[in-house]
């Protein structure tokens, strides 16, 4: 991994220069960012996991303490209020230390309320993140500039684009470590186990729940269970990510358990999910590539005589959607679902999904220094193919070869990407070579 040491001072200057622009624009003197505080869980004296304010962790690797704040002025040293109490409950936050730490004017705090001695005490302040009534300052996520900074947040610094690429390395060692275990007979329980621990991540700090789907589980987009049973496993969906200073990864692969025909149908979409991210180059528009991929996948529905049509009728006819639901991507940083997929412009303006495509999450024109994932899926969801089966389409489907298959759930291959100025890196296929 480059040093990250030599990549975050140009990215704090970054970051500075985007929050100038956007507070001069939305006519604000200060910023106040929230890094999110603890939440009690209903009945009962623990808390939900804390989960940072992206906006605060774009300044800050500080991604597992609460009760932090930045204050920011244009022109002056940005200030870091950092929470460290005293406390023998729980263990509490060390001393801020790190390549980051010089770049801040470090004021620390051992009750959250003494935070607000530090905000600005005159001018026009803007707030943003988690509101507490006792720690509200000026006004509270205002629109104006959270459009601006989600809009600049869309390029991504070397800083940023080397966490991600180190997140995708250590999501590709879990990644094998899940299919060796896959292999080997475990549960989705135990295979889950492999990867924490291959990733090196306690659950809690995974980017999001990992998709751990053994047969027909994984024809449930967003799987979340971990079945201890044993099963007889004829395939496994594993939809998993790491995090490297906030930033995530975002990996999915999909495995037969025999060299059978859904083997080969597995190949055929990691061949075609390729070939889309071949695609990826500044000024292709993302949606192109989300279209692209439904008439790949409709040429596959076809050569494997799930569906007696070609591939241009089969989308004509919206037969591929009941295959493949959802959007073929969507950007990725601070955040899985990263902001500013819809963005026209830094005013908030937006540019509409397709019609007939409502889960698409990136409609912008693709640009050096974007980041985001390259996703096409083939399903065979059980609510879908209802649908189709009580339509005028059914005619032209293969019914018992599509029962066949209704046991291994679906296939979904997942790569991170990194426009540059003249096509794309691709951070997780270098990770699997790499690992």
């Amino acid at each position: 991994m480059t040093d990250l040491a030599s990549l975050y001072p140009p990215h704090i200057d970054t970051v500075k220069e985007r929050h100038d622009r956007a507070l001069h624009e939305s006519g604000y003197d200060h910023v106040v960012i929230s890094g999110g505080a603890l939440h009690g869980i209903f009945l009962d004296d623990m808390t939900y996991p804390f989960k940072v304010n992206p906006h605060f962790k774009s300044w800050v690797p500080v991604v597992d303490n609460p009760h932090c704040f930045i204050v920011y002025t244009p022109g002056q040293k940005p200030r870091l209020v950092y929470y460290q109490p005293v406390d023998y409950w729980y263990k509490v936050a060390g001393a801020p230390e790190g390549y980051w730490v010089d770049s801040f004017d470090i004021r620390v705090i051992a009750d959250p309320n003494q935070a607000r001695e530090q905000f600005p005490s005159s001018g026009r302040v803007a707030f943003l993140g988690e509101a507490e009534e006792e720690l509200k300052a000026g006004d509270v996520n205002p629109p104006a500039l959270l459009d601006r900074l989600h809009w600049e947040r869309s390029w991504k610094t070397d800083y940023e684009i080397e966490c991600v690429r180190e997140a995708n390395v250590r999501g590709a060692r879990g990644h094998q470590a899940a299919e060796k275990a896959f292999r080997a007979g475990a549960t989705e329980y135990e295979i889950h186990l492999e990867y924490l621990r291959a990733s090196d991540q306690a659950e809690e700090e995974l980017p999001y729940n990992n998709i751990i789907a053994l047969n027909e589980n994984a024809a449930v987009l967003h799987y979340f269970g971990h079945d201890r049973r044993k099963l007889t496993p004829y395939s496994f969906l594993i939809d998993a990510g790491a995090q490297v200073n906030g930033y995530a990864s975002d990996i999915t692969r999909t495995y037969s358990r025999n060299g059978d025909e859904f083997g080969a149908l597995i190949a055929a979409m990691d061949q075609m999910q390729q070939e889309l991210c071949a695609m990826v180059k500044p000024g292709v528009s993302y949606p192109d590539i989300h279209f692209a991929a439904h008439h790949k996948i409709a040429a596959i529905l076809s050569q494997f005589g799930f569906v007696r049509l070609d591939a241009g009728a089969i989308v004509a006819k919206g037969i591929s959607s009941a295959f493949f639901p959802h959007g073929v991507g969507h950007f990725l940083g601070l955040q899985v679902h990263d902001v500013a997929g819809f963005m026209a412009d830094p005013s908030g303006k937006s540019i509409p999904k397709p019609e007939g495509h409502p889960y698409l999450r990136l409609t912008r024109k693709v640009e050096p220094r974007f980041v985001f994932t390259v996703e096409p899926g083939l399903y065979f969801i059980e609510p879908l193919l209802a649908q189709l089966k009580q339509s005028e389409n059914a005619q032209h489907v293969d019914w018992p070869k599509v029962d066949a298959f209704r046991k291994y759930g679906g296939i979904r291959i997942e790569d991170n990407v990194v426009v540059t100025e003249s096509g794309h890196e691709n951070l997780t296929r270098k990770a699997f070579a790499a690992t």
